[in-house]
């Protein structure tokens, strides 16, 4: 993966977070628990990346 799709994935990933923490807020319950968790690790594994490759 290139670091522009990397930069793209993240961007995509950060907009699904906030709606998804958007969604709770308001006092609805999201749709798949998990959701939440499964996007902050994927931003957390490509945040990981980028430092390594800085390196």
């Amino acid at each position: 993966m290139s670091k522009e799709e990397r930069q793209q994935t993240l961007k995509n990933l950060k907009e699904s977070l906030l709606h998804e923490r958007a969604l709770v807020s308001m006092g609805g319950s999201s749709p798949s628990p998990g959701k939440v968790r499964s996007i902050r690790r994927q931003i957390a594994r490509l945040l990981t990346v980028e430092r390594e490759e800085k390196k």
